[in-house]
């Protein structure tokens, strides 16, 4: 797989900012905090994959971006963050990230190459892989930013997580439902609006 993304795959991101691509079976799923989010039925796995389309209204670009990519404060507002920090993968920076689940079941655990232009674009690498933790090897996210004309930010995020191991697909789909607003993915106005003291805190 390659570790580079094609020019390709940021336009197309940075076009869906615009015009939202819905076509091929995205279906509306709910909509939450002015964020509207679709889901789109994959027969292989039998799992959703996400579109995330709204504006942050009190956010700016900037801000958004900080916290999107700081590791450290994200293990601050995250419970389900059992390990997050970057890596070195045969030269290559990577974000190892450990996602706790409820006991009987294991751990998961993905290492992603990400980049950063005001958007946001995850894909797998391989690394080693952590006893009694199940690793991931289905996952993308894209998330793209920009100015709304204002003080906030318009995102689109498209997501998809295939955790794997036994894990029912029936329960999977239930735990997005439940978590609707997708919050693993697409932090909440909270992280943003405790950022600043967090970071005169630890002195940023």
């Amino acid at each position: 797989m390659s570790l580079h993304f094609t020019d390709e795959e940021f336009l197309e991101a940075w076009k869906e900012l615009d015009e939202p691509q819905l076509e091929g079976g995205w279906e509306f799923f709910t909509e939450t905090m002015g964020v509207k989010i679709y889901r789109l039925y994959d027969k292989e796995t039998g799992l959703y994959e996400y579109k995330v389309f709204g504006v942050l209204a009190t956010c700016t670009p900037e801000l958004c971006a900080d916290v999107y990519m700081d590791l450290p404060y994200r293990k601050q507002w995250d419970g389900y963050v059992k390990e997050l920090h970057e890596k070195d993968y045969d030269g290559h920076s990577a974000i190892y990230w450990e996602v706790k689940y409820p006991f009987p079941l294991s751990n998961r655990d993905v290492s992603l190459m990400r980049y950063q232009v005001i958007m946001f674009l995850s894909k797998i690498k391989i690394g080693l892989v952590q006893s009694g933790v199940q690793r991931v090897n289905d996952y993308k996210q894209t998330v793209a930013m920009e100015s709304d004309g204002a003080c906030g930010t318009k995102v689109f995020m498209n997501y998809f997580d295939n955790p794997g191991g036994n894990i029912p697909t029936w329960l999977v789909n239930l735990a997005a439902k439940v978590s609707s607003d997708l919050t693993e993915c697409l932090p909440s106005c909270l992280p943003y609006s405790n950022y600043s003291n967090y970071c005169q805190k630890n002195k940023k």
